[in-house]
């Protein structure tokens, strides 16, 4: 099939991609637009875990201030350059972050961030909820296990579902403007405020 120069252009609006990313994606995709999207989300993807490694020193430090001031974020996102941070990609991306942080109220960036008690705890709670529901002995772990992931999701921001979009989490999102802007991107630290707590 051949590739029409309207379909690349299409196809680049769309995810963003360089035009002979589009171009190739096409191609290998014999035409098919949304198989030409998978296969631009799946390079994307993998460039992004090569640049995970990379250091990250510059960014910008965001604040958001919800609408009747009575609630407030700040964010530091970092990436490799000051040209990177100044692009409205990058500042898109941290004005969407802080409003996640505002509205999820997560307790912080990543799993390792999370206290040992503190998860220690939620297990033994979980594990008395199981009990007192009347659960079987040998699938406790199980369902412990299973509560420990939903709560990982609520109150850790990169596990957490993306406010603008359910079905893509925050690292999803990272992901994505890795790729987008060939850069590392790291959430480095947030703090949320609530008028009066």
């Amino acid at each position: 099939m051949e590739i029409s120069a309207s379909m690349v252009k299409e196809l680049r609006e769309k995810t963003g991609a360089g035009m002979m990313d589009c171009k190739r994606a096409l191609t290998s995709s014999d035409g098919d637009f949304e198989k030409a999207v998978t296969i631009l989300r799946e390079q994307g993807l993998s460039k992004a875990a090569k640049k995970a490694g990379r250091e990250a020193r510059e960014g910008l430090i965001t604040a958001y201030i919800h609408p009747g001031d009575k609630l407030g974020v700040m964010i530091e996102i970092n990436c490799e350059t000051d040209f990177v941070a100044r692009t409205d990609n990058f500042k898109a991306l941290c004005k969407d972050i802080a409003m996640q942080v505002a509205a999820a109220n997560p307790l912080v960036v990543q799993r390792a961030d999370l206290d040992p008690e503190l998860v220690a705890k939620e297990k033994e709670i979980f594990k008395s909820q199981a009990l007192n529901e009347g659960k079987p002995e040998k699938i406790l772990d199980k369902i412990v296990a299973g509560k420990l992931e939903k709560y990982f999701q609520e109150v850790v921001l990169l596990e957490q579902a993306f406010i603008k979009d359910q079905d893509k989490t925050i690292t999803d999102i990272i992901n994505e403007s890795i790729s987008l802007l060939g850069e590392n991107i790291q959430i480095k630290r947030f703090v949320r405020f609530r008028l009066g707590e």
